[in-house]
């Protein structure tokens, strides 16, 4: 029987991270399914989903273990059943004068409604022609059934009058 693995990986960042990795996965006939990584402050730091035989998930983990010995920290999740319906997706955008608190504010609005936050990229950078930095922040929403679409826009977009900054949802 087949098991679904989640590996989170962090390390100071250097050539062979993956190569290492997808080594010790190869040596379990493990199969690499798909993958997220970046290098972020001189840090490499991922999430990758695995497929491997139910029998082989012990010696796995043993392996990954015995890679903190090279700096190379890996939890291992062993992934929940696929949901039976894909959820419907919409793709959140902002952009405004960076402040501390700006994601926490849009998170609880999507908490409040039920919306899963599936991926997230954010980042700042120096507004034109100004000394003020922006943020920006991309984020892939899964909702379900029970989310008034509607509610959702109008709280978003209460929340953008508040915090001064653009708030666009699209569905995809």
């Amino acid at each position: 029987m087949s098991t679904h693995l989640v590996l989170t990986v962090i390390a100071a960042d250097k050539p062979g991270l993956v190569e290492t990795l997808a080594q010790t996965i190869k040596a379990h006939a493990g199969n690499w399914l798909e993958s997220r990584m970046a290098r972020m402050a001189g840090q490499f730091a991922g999430i990758l989903r695995v497929d491997i035989a139910e029998a082989d998930v012990d010696a796995l983990r043993r392996d990954l273990e015995a890679l903190n010995s090279q700096g190379i920290s890996v939890q291992l999740a062993i992934s929940a059943a696929e949901a039976e319906r894909e959820p419907d997706h919409l793709q959140l955008d902002l952009l405004g004068n960076d402040r501390p608190g700006l994601v926490l504010e849009v998170s609880q609005v999507l908490a409040r409604h039920g919306v899963n936050v599936e991926a997230l990229e954010t980042e700042r950078s120096p507004a034109p022609m100004s000394a003020d930095l922006l943020f920006r922040a991309e984020a892939l929403l899964a909702v379900g059934p029970q989310t008034d679409l509607d509610q959702l826009r109008r709280d978003l977009e209460s929340l953008a009058d508040d915090l001064m900054v653009d708030i666009s949802l699209a569905g995809h």
